[in-house]
């Protein structure tokens, strides 16, 4: 399944709370972790996405086309037309500022849908380009996120055994969970990401963030693209920053990119 296949699958909301009147003392101690993993690379909406996580003390996870930045990328040019698309200098300077920035495949195909052979050399180029042209990126460390959230478990294990942690879609790796588990004990690892689109997904992230934080915790990774008017899916600027603005007075939450938590699992 890949996400111009997606069907939003139903929730279960008994149970379900408002993020804006959850108590801030709900419970002692971190429980719940949260990543909204932005992909693609629009270079406004990215640097727009940047700020508005410096306004809060929180990193964004950002997630980029190892090629988009040339003139030639026109893989899908309805949801990720080039012209939008900022280069390596611009995610140096967001790395530099502290932003997370990981790889989204090298072209942007869908590896299920080439030959296995071709989808290892997809791999393959990605990362080395971003070793090549990322500031102290490494291998050890990186999450992998598969175009489409799709994959199949030959290309994940190709990929796990050159990167710490990959991001696929959670309807594949996940089952019927909802969560990853958290805390991390053991690499490298499946990560499971869910989204929604192509039209405005603000109702979508509250409704999952909303059940999350009605359950007993784990690791939720909400996958996103650009902002308002940009990509497949886009939230919209002042929704994102009024929901981390809510964030962030939730104690037992904490909202981290997914490398850090890859990080902070002492594994590697």
């Amino acid at each position: 399944m890949n996400r111009r296949e997606f069907i939003r699958s139903s929730l279960v909301s008994t149970g379900s709370v408002c993020l804006a009147s959850v108590g801030i003392s709900a419970n002692p101690g971190t429980t719940h972790i949260l990543s909204l993993s932005f992909d693609d690379g629009f270079k406004n909406s990215f640097y727009r996405i940047a700020e508005i996580h410096e306004n809060y003390g929180l990193k964004a996870c950002l997630n980029v086309i190892a090629t988009g930045h040339e003139k030639s990328f026109n893989t899908e040019p309805t949801w990720i037309p080039q012209k939008l698309l900022g280069d390596f200098n611009d995610w140096n300077k967001l790395n530099e500022r502290g932003h997370e920035i990981m790889p989204h495949t090298w072209e942007h195909l869908n590896l299920t849908e080439i030959p296995y052979e071709k989808g290892q050399e997809n791999i393959d180029k990605c990362l080395s380009y971003f070793k090549d042209n990322l500031i102290g990126y490494t291998d050890k460390g990186a999450v992998y996120n598969f175009a489409y959230n799709a994959s199949t478990p030959e290309l994940e294990d190709y990929a796990m055994s050159k990167v710490s942690a990959i991001r696929t879609g959670g309807w594949l790796v996940l089952k019927d969970s909802k969560v990853n588990k958290f805390p991390v004990n053991e690499l490298p690892l499946r990560l499971g990401c869910w989204g929604d689109g192509p039209g405005f997904c603000d109702d979508y992230i509250e409704m999952e963030i909303n059940e999350f934080l009605a359950g007993r915790g784990g690791w939720l990774i909400l996958n996103l693209h650009g902002l308002d008017d940009e990509g497949w899916g886009p939230i919209s600027s002042n929704y994102l920053d009024n929901l981390l603005k809510r964030l962030i007075k939730i104690d037992f939450l904490s909202v981290q990119p997914t490398g850090e938590i890859v990080a902070m699992s002492g594994v590697y």
